[in-house]
């Protein structure tokens, strides 16, 4: 099977596209823990409805129940949630390193060739723009509104040593 395209040969084990595996496994997870929600309700219901609306040990049950499939359905929807971050970082580090090696994206169907040397004054921008980048969410100020990350006045990130020389 050849290897999926925009992958990295660690991304493919026996044939695979490890990352699509797992995002099957995470939607299948995700589509039983729904329908194992559902059912509950749905038993919850027929319960209420068979005990004429009285408590009973069935309700009880079938609302025990009802609980239990709700926690694992908001579990397996965290570790959908967890996965689609962890693809994010993944993807924005890949562009990270493109727009600083500035190699376009590996096409499909073309071989992927090894990187091409990276230049520091494009290594260097990059780098401050993600650190900005990090400081400006730490700081709880979201997206910069499309600026052009010119932060010529902002102030420095002590964990960055380099940046106590701006």
């Amino acid at each position: 099977m050849p290897m999926p395209p925009n992958s990295r040969k660690s991304d493919v084990v026996w044939g695979y596209d490890v990352s699509s595996v797992v995002m099957d496994n995470i939607v299948d997870a995700l589509n039983n823990a729904y329908q194992d929600f559902v059912a509950a309700a749905a038993g919850v219901l027929e319960a209420k409805e068979s005990s004429g609306g009285q408590k009973t040990a069935a309700t009880d049950a079938a609302l025990e129940n009802f609980k239990q499939r709700w926690e694992l359905f908001r579990v397996a929807c965290d570790q959908a949630e967890e996965f689609v971050e962890s693809v994010k970082q993944r993807i924005g580090s890949e562009c990270l390193v493109d727009e600083a090696t500035g190699s376009p994206p590996v096409k499909p169907g073309e071989p992927a060739t090894g990187l091409p040397p990276i230049s520091a004054v494009r290594l260097e921008q990059m780098s401050k723009a993600v650190r900005w980048l990090v400081i400006e969410l730490q700081q709880g100020s979201g997206a910069s509104g499309g600026s052009s990350h010119s932060h010529l006045s902002a102030p420095f990130d002590a964990r960055f040593s380099e940046d106590t020389a701006q």
